[in-house]
């Protein structure tokens, strides 16, 4: 229903039930004058929130994610399409909290990492056993150069955007401070972008 005509039936509906029980009232003229008024702010209170649902929805979803860097908000662009945004940390760094084989992981989000990058700590709480992998990849840390072990992710999931069996590393212990997010996640997606603070993936 478009919002002008379910405005249009709920304040003539509403207006006609307090008209009708005004009539039938045996109250004062100045009790259902005020009993009209109050009706009258729940009707603008309805009619507000219905049609301006998607923004104050947009809204609630921007507060939240101000309020708690690194939560992701998911919800959809004009053409329907799923995407997630997350505010920038105070760090300056873009970090956001997913789950890899359903377990919680914070990941710095670095488009210079060509691939994910578990540290030992986080792969092994989504139940990777480290100490069967061989490292036999090098990589580039913040440490220096280093190698890392190929796995295989069961499941990706961060807001609404799900993956399955994802192709990533996990770093030796000690090397690696934060799991990255690389970019053989991020070509995955229709699109990436940096508006302001806001980083914004869509699906």
């Amino acid at each position: 229903m478009e919002n002008n005509m379910f405005a249009s039936l709920l304040f003539y509906g509403v207006w006609g039930t307090v008209i009708g029980a005004a009539v039938l009232s045996r109250g004062s003229l100045a009790q259902n004058a005020r009993n009209a008024t109050i009706w009258l702010g729940i009707i603008l209170t309805l009619m507000t929130g219905y049609i301006y649902r998607y923004e104050l929805q947009d809204f609630g979803s921007a507060l939240t994610a101000g309020l708690i860097p690194g939560s992701p908000v998911s919800g959809q662009n004009s053409d329907g399409r799923g995407q997630v945004m997350v505010v920038r940390s105070a760090n300056g760094h873009f970090e956001i909290d997913a789950a890899v084989n359903g377990e919680s992981t914070r990941f710095l989000v670095d488009t210079g990492a060509s691939s994910i990058v578990l540290t030992a700590r986080d792969a092994e709480r989504a139940g990777i056993d480290t100490a069967s992998l061989t490292f036999s990849t090098p990589i580039m840390t913040a440490n220096g150069s280093t190698t890392a072990a190929p796995v295989t992710l069961g499941t990706l999931d961060i807001g609404e955007i799900r993956r399955d069996r994802v192709r990533a590393l996990v770093a030796q212990d000690g090397n690696l401070d934060t799991s990255l997010l690389g970019m053989n996640f991020l070509e995955t997606l229709w699109s990436f972008e940096i508006r302001g603070d806001r980083l914004i993936l869509t699906d």
